[in-house]
């Protein structure tokens, strides 16, 4: 949740001026209270719509791994289960046999042995859907610990730096210790060397990341896996690995069938991906998914009985709408596998064409060239020091472009790139035209003497790689 300070408290309280229309006295509203009395709707409409053009294009937001696009049927349908409460699932039984058809699907797509053990349910996003992961991860190891009679007080959680802020918030939240791998050299994510070195009895798991949100990178899971079994073989620690596929998880089985990084791992014991990132599904839905019940411990699924029958539920929100679990099935009936795998493939081929293109600018260096999730980040190249990507980033935006800078992680808070995200409806042409206003922004910027903007100006949307003092990056 966003706190916001009331304006007045800065001396800003003039009303909001609203132009007459034909025979409409004009009004004068206040920006933050309540209205003495009610209006015509079409005057609050009028109100709320012309404030909202002030907003950017969402398709020219190139910062945001959610969709901005979908078709008119699954908004249709949108429309039509928007009052449905995905938490009444005794009033609205075909809504959750509808939940219940998308994990199975899911279920399937990441290899659970057996689909119909797999256990899962949707929620409001991948954050929600990575905080019940790592719940069960630490509720597990505190069973494990009571029954041999250890005590359960210094709970610790394995990761890279890279990882998405959600899983930071999960630690301070439910006061897990986090462990972060801190980037060296060219080296951005996890990797199996510094996972083992930071585990120890107290270790609940160790998240891997299907897609780092600071470089569109995939984190090698399998090794991952690997390096934890043979901790396994030579200590008796039994760790196992959640993996955050926030992106990855809707781009891997269908475009990279042959890496092994889901339940084909007998480690892997639970996934999150977000149903409104690659899943193409408009905001807010995620999944989360346990390889059986056994991964989930029964008592964090509570029994809800005052709605009208026995409706288990594991989930951090309790009433939302299941408009955006009815799109995710819509999605998957409407594309199937072969269509899931057109899309993103499109997705990969215009990211690293883009990527390519800009190599070839001059001013700057690729960190990554968007051929895991269709994401890329770059940087300045070596020797050009009298602009900044935080110069391009604000040049970009004259344009309308969203295009983020920032700093990595410690400890390469001396790296800053730019980073692109190609989701479906960011076509060939839209990224023509992005280079054309790169090009035509760059003579302007090469004559500059210094760069003129810093990390301190940059905008507030990293989407993923916000730490938690934006001021001073990279997280303790």
């Amino acid at each position: 949740m966003t706190v916001r300070h009331s304006r007045d408290d800065r001396g800003d309280s003039r009303d909001l001026a609203v132009n007459p229309v034909f025979s409409r006295e004009p009004l004068q509203v206040p920006r933050y209270a309540l209205p003495r009395a009610e209006m015509d709707p079409d005057t609050a409409y009028q109100i709320v719509h012309d404030e909202l053009m002030l907003d950017g294009n969402a398709r020219q937001n190139l910062a945001t791994f959610v969709s901005t696009w979908a078709e008119p049927q699954a908004r249709r349908l949108m429309d039509e289960c928007a009052e449905k409460n995905m938490i009444d699932k005794d009033e609205y039984p075909q809504t959750a046999e509808v939940e219940t058809r998308c994990v199975h699907m899911l279920a399937r797509l990441w290899h659970a042995e057996d689909p119909r053990r797999a256990v899962g349910c949707s929620t409001t996003g991948s954050s929600e859907a990575a905080m019940l992961g790592g719940l069960a991860l630490k509720r597990r190891w505190q069973h494990r610990r009571r029954a041999e009679g250890k005590p359960t007080d210094r709970p610790n959680l394995v990761m890279g730096i890279n990882v998405q802020i959600c899983w930071e918030k999960f630690a301070d939240y439910f006061e897990v210790e986090p462990r972060y791998v801190p980037m060296e050299g060219d080296r951005y994510h996890l990797t199996p060397e510094q996972a083992v070195e930071l585990c120890d009895e107290n270790t609940i798991g160790v998240v891997a990341v299907l897609g780092s949100t600071f470089d569109g990178s995939y984190e090698p899971v399998a090794a991952i896996a690997a390096a934890l079994d043979d901790l396994q073989e030579r200590t008796g620690l039994d760790i196992p690995v959640h993996v955050d596929g926030a992106s990855g998880g809707m781009i891997a089985p269908f475009l990279d069938p042959d890496l092994e990084w889901d339940f084909r791992l007998p480690r892997v014991a639970s996934i999150n991906t977000s149903g409104h990132k690659y899943g193409l599904v408009m905001p807010g839905v995620g999944w989360a998914l346990w390889r059986d019940k056994t991964a989930l411990p029964d008592d964090l699924v509570f029994h809800v009985n005052y709605l009208g029958g026995d409706m288990p539920t594991f989930a951090l929100n309790f009433s939302r709408p299941g408009a955006q679990v009815v799109a995710q099935y819509y999605n998957f009936l409407r594309l199937g596998f072969e269509g899931y795998r057109r899309v993103q493939q499109t997705c990969r081929d215009v990211a690293t064409r883009l990527a390519a293109e800009i190599a070839r600018l001059g001013p700057f260096e690729l960190i990554t060239d968007g051929s895991e999730i269709p994401v890329f980040a770059f940087r300045m190249s070596e020797g050009t020091d009298h602009f900044s990507v935080f110069d391009v980033s604000a040049a970009l935006r004259e344009s309308g472009w969203l295009v983020p800078a920032y700093t990595f992680p410690k400890n390469r808070t001396d790296l800053a790139v730019l980073r692109i995200v190609v989701r479906n409806g960011f076509s060939h042409d839209l990224a023509d035209l992005l280079l054309a206003d790169l090009r035509r922004v760059l003579p302007r910027l090469d004559k500059q003497n210094e760069p003129h903007r810093t990390a301190d100006d940059a905008g507030g949307f990293a989407h993923g790689a916000e730490t938690k003092n934006p001021r001073s990056p990279g997280r303790d």
